[in-house]
């Protein structure tokens, strides 16, 4: 079998597209069964867009500000993900909730991740709100994106302690560590065995 097809998408350093290439440079697209041909970005100058230069790959930036309205943001970016043919498209620190147009497209094949344990914690400040509860345990959780903020079916989770010792940076320094591992394996059994995904549970063979 060809190896599965992944467009990533980023908004800023780039290292769980970092991670992704590490695995297949190191695996080789046929084992690891993926591989990553094109890096799409919302902004200009950013590390994740390098990263994709150092490796050879194309890359586009679709900003929002450059279209009158999300809906046209929306379809452009969904045209310019669609041109690579993807089998899976990844959100790896993808800063931008995307419209009925690409979920559309791409609904059930596009990968979020997210450092709490959903559905504890969703939207854009999930440390923060950890350490605000005082919760012991925390981690990191791989999904399918849907309409909604950090709802979708859940693929795979990881759990992390909390330290008494650790503030919003530190503790979210050491989620990333274990977001960047669990989003290499899952990609890689989606990409090799397949899913299904009945009502909210994912199953891989």
């Amino acid at each position: 079998m060809r190896p599965a097809r992944l467009v990533v998408l980023v908004s800023g350093s780039g290292t769980l597209l970092q991670a992704l290439l590490d695995a297949v440079a190191e695996r080789g697209p046929q084992a690891y069964g993926a591989e990553v041909v094109a890096v799409g970005a919302d902004r200009h100058n950013i590390e994740g867009l390098r990263r994709a230069e150092r490796a050879g790959l194309p890359a586009f930036v679709r900003r929002l500000k450059d279209y009158p309205a999300r809906e046209d943001w929306d379809r452009a970016l969904t045209e310019a993900v669609a041109e690579h043919e993807p089998d899976l498209v990844i959100s790896a620190g993808f800063m931008k909730i995307v419209g009925a147009d690409f979920m559309a497209r791409f609904g059930g094949r596009y990968i979020n991740t997210h450092p709490a344990l959903l559905p504890s914690f969703p939207g854009a400040h999930p440390v923060r709100d950890t350490l605000a509860h005082g919760v012991k345990v925390t981690g990191c959780t791989v999904h399918f994106a849907d309409a909604g903020v950090d709802t979708g079916p859940i693929i795979a989770q990881e759990a992390l302690e909390v330290r008494d010792e650790d503030d919003e940076d530190s503790l979210h320094e050491r989620i990333k560590d274990v977001e960047r591992g669990l989003l290499v394996e899952t990609v890689g059994r989606l990409a090799r065995e397949g899913h299904t995904i009945e009502g909210r549970k994912v199953s891989i063979p």
